[in-house]
């Protein structure tokens, strides 16, 4: 299989699998630095019981963003093996039967739903976040 062959402009199988591997590194790191960040702020049981799920909700996230990633590069996977195939069998590429068209725009619309899911999960977590952070603050300043 050529991983270098271009999926779309200016980037090539290769370099999508090498994004999957650094958004996942990166989210790790992501992650680990807002654990040890939300550490100081547990000073009891009470506090534990609401940032706990938050950090849970994070991990959760990162899991399904890392899941849209791989199920779009097992999709380009495929088209480039099928292209690879019906070229050395034909002489043509890319030519797709109309089942496979249809179903790797199915597994398309599925991960556009799930990345804009998964963007407005972050975007209502981040503001918990603050707004936990912010009674944090005012709960120690009242100590």
């Amino acid at each position: 299989m050529d991983f270098d062959v271009e999926i779309f402009k200016g980037k090539s199988f290769s370099e999508l699998m090498k994004d999957i591997y650094q958004n996942s590194s990166k989210k790790d790191r992501q992650i680990n630095l807002l654990i040890a960040e939300l550490k100081p702020l547990i000073k009891n049981i009470g506090d534990a019981t609401v940032i706990v799920p938050l950090i849970k909700e994070y991990l959760e996230i990162s899991v399904k963003n890392d899941e849209a990633l791989v199920k779009l590069a097992a999709v380009v996977q495929r088209l480039i093996s099928t292209n690879s195939r019906v070229q050395a069998e034909t002489g043509n590429s890319w030519m797709l039967s109309d089942e496979e068209k249809k179903q790797l725009l199915g597994e398309l619309d599925q991960i556009t739903g799930t990345e804009s899911n998964i963007n407005q999960k972050v975007v209502e977590i981040s503001a918990k976040q603050s707004q936990l952070e912010s009674e944090i603050d005012n709960l120690q300043d009242g100590l």
